[in-house]
């Protein structure tokens, strides 16, 4: 084998699932990521090292001889890691945003991760936008967000990771008494002709306006222009009672009073939504965090997307990179 100047700890735990179940499935399922993304782990690892770790037929993986050398390595290896960490004695806190107070998708992973790693402390903040936290993650004042990660500049994106989550569908939140209230269900083709709040002129939240523009483009539907931003629920309910104009969010969007939130369909339109983090964070608790949100995304088929739905090509290559 030739030496490489260095080697990422999740190709090792990938190799060395494999090896002790040898079995690719039944180590996917150990670790909770995709077969196709250990798959590749193993084979970037094999890669950097030069040397084919695996026999892979139809009916079994065996171990070569250089994978059988390797197994004792990538066990010292990962145990002095977990040495390292824990010779600091308690992690600080894992600070983990969740964009707003509320939104499903990402409290739910957070709350799985606390499950997975009761031992370790995860905070929450509230950033209100992937945008609006990426200066915090590259700063290292947190760790995680949550959010449309083709959104962000590409200057941004090189010095970011990210694990796609959820296609999360889209909803219109509409006052209560607007004609398409009526409706369980409202087609984009009914918002022709309106004004639709999409954040815009928000700093914190750019990328899901630049979403609504490629939603709305050619079907008729305008941009709301930017306003003060409301901030809390009791501001948000106020601005909404005042201007009584649709908003695009989400379906698993917070409840508001004297508001009705509908679906969108015919297509329906998928917010991508990713885990991201700066390169090279390392923290007990992040495991946890990653393995939470693959759980819940494998459980719920949050990655499965609907035959009639809609998402820009910028995402859907962006989303299908770590598939």
């Amino acid at each position: 084998m030739s030496a490489p100047t260095h080697l990422d700890p999740r190709l090792l735990r990938a190799f060395l699932a494999v090896a002790e179940e040898l079995h690719f499935t039944r180590a996917a399922a150990r670790l909770y990521v995709a077969q196709q993304a250990l798959s590749r782990d193993v084979r970037r690892l094999e890669r950097e090292l030069g040397a084919e770790l695996f026999v892979r037929t139809t009916r079994q993986v065996t171990l070569t001889a250089d994978g059988e050398r390797l197994v004792p390595h990538a066990r010292r290896a990962l145990q002095a890691q977990d040495d390292l960490l824990a010779a600091f004695g308690p992690a600080r806190a894992l600070l983990v945003d969740l964009n707003s107070p509320g939104l499903g998708t990402p409290r739910r992973v957070l709350h799985r991760a606390r499950e997975l790693a009761p031992e370790h402390e995860l905070m929450a903040r509230y950033e209100s936008g992937l945008a609006g936290a990426v200066g915090e993650l590259v700063a290292g004042r947190l760790d995680a967000s949550f959010g449309r990660f083709a959104g962000l500049d590409p200057a941004l994106r090189a010095g970011l990771d990210h694990q796609p989550v959820r296609y999360e569908p889209m909803a219109i939140l509409l006052p209560e008494g607007d004609p398409l209230a009526e409706s369980d269900r409202v087609p984009l083709a009914a918002l022709a002709g309106r004004t639709v709040y999409a954040g815009a002129g928000n700093a914190r939240t750019p990328e899901w306006t630049d979403l609504a523009h490629r939603l709305f483009d050619g079907r008729g539907i305008e941009v709301a222009a930017p306003s003060p931003l409301a901030v809390g629920d009791e501001e948000f309910q106020r601005i909404m009672a005042k201007t009584p104009t649709p908003i695009l969010v989400v379906v698993d969007f917070p409840a508001m009073p004297r508001t009705v939130l509908r679906p969108l369909i015919d297509p329906v339109p998928l917010s991508p939504v990713s885990l991201v983090w700066r390169k090279g964070l390392v923290h007990p608790a992040f495991d946890a965090l990653r393995r939470a949100a693959a759980q819940i995304a494998a459980e719920e088929g949050w990655l499965r997307r609907p035959a009639e739905g809609w998402i820009p090509a910028i995402d859907l290559a962006t989303m299908n990179v770590h598939k």
